[in-house]
């Protein structure tokens, strides 16, 4: 399949790409790595009259970690913020989500910031941005405004995004006190778009007694939703906490839709289980850091597991 006609643009500069969005306005896409923006062309469901490639922009290709959390160039790749050491430290909810993303080839290519102005609800970063309360950084002639996530997605593929603007980052804040986080995913075959993934933090007070816990879903909403659980866990300890009640909780605040892929209510089984499991192993790593936050998860994932029937 061939995308329809468009005019291509190649600026050199920041300037130039926000200059040439501002002409074209309505009538221009963004092209950063592309790995969802040209099958959508392919496929037709998109016909840009001008398409703008940024690829040229290196100066947008960087992670910058500092004290308080990793801001992500507009041409970071999926792999390169992986694979980053310093963010991984202050944020290890990025590396667990983006281990998830497709496969190997497609986080070579595809851009962290891209994905997230994709706006897919079933688009891991959309959650991890979500659940961090992290920001957009959308440039345009004259002038930059940074958006929150809770702002940012206003529908499926749908962001805040307006003509002549372009996303220069993505700033992800480091989580404060001793906080743990996890995310995991149940797909029909690895690299799949989920049924369900559940983002997870949980933070623990100096006696190792939860004082916070909330989770970020993807494809269950039509935007990232955001739960806070710590009604039904808070002042227990890792080790004393009825994980399954957070998980019932969460189903109860849930309205997925049934689709080809999934029931709505095997959706929402998947964020019962999927919730607990999630909940748990953040709340481990909280308690003791040495577990890490590599995002493989725990050795001991109890009951809960076998009760899913799908992988994480």
């Amino acid at each position: 399949m061939k995308p329809p006609a468009f005019r291509y643009h190649s600026p050199r500069s920041l300037p130039e790409a926000l200059d040439t969005l501002d002409a074209v306005g309505h009538d221009g896409k963004v092209l950063a790595g592309g790995q969802s923006l040209i099958p959508i062309l392919n496929m037709r469901l998109a016909a840009p009259g001008h398409l703008v490639d940024i690829n040229g922009l290196t100066e947008l290709a960087y992670v910058r970690t500092d004290a308080d959390g990793v801001r992500v160039g507009a041409l970071a790749r999926h792999a390169d913020v992986e694979a980053d050491a310093d963010a991984h430290r202050a944020v290890s909810l990025l590396r667990q989500g983006l281990r998830l993303v497709a496969h190997p080839v497609i986080r070579n290519r595809g851009t962290t910031v891209g994905s997230l102005v994709h706006a897919d609800p079933s688009g891991e970063m959309t959650a991890v941005l979500s659940l961090l309360g992290g920001s957009v950084e959308l440039a345009r002639l004259g002038g930059t405004r940074r958006v929150g996530a809770a702002d940012f997605f206003t529908g499926p593929l749908e962001s805040c995004v307006e003509p002549g603007e372009m996303a220069v980052s993505a700033y992800f804040p480091r989580l404060r006190g001793r906080t743990g986080t996890e995310f995991i995913e149940a797909a029909r075959r690895h690299g799949d778009y989920a049924m369900c993934g559940v983002a997870a933090a949980v933070t623990l007070d100096d006696d190792l007694r939860i004082v916070s816990a909330r989770a970020a879903y993807l494809s269950v909403s039509p935007v990232p939703l955001v739960l806070d659980l710590t009604e039904t866990l808070a002042g227990a300890t890792p080790d004393t906490a009825h994980w399954r009640a957070a998980g019932e909780l969460a189903a109860d605040r849930t309205e997925p839709d049934s689709d080809i892929h999934a029931t709505a209510e095997y959706r929402r089984h998947l964020v019962r289980v999927l919730t607990a499991r999630a909940l748990r192993t953040a709340a481990v790593r909280g308690a003791d850091p040495a577990v890490g936050g590599d995002g493989q998860g725990s050795d001991d994932q109890g009951s809960d597991d076998r009760e899913c029937g799908a992988r994480d």
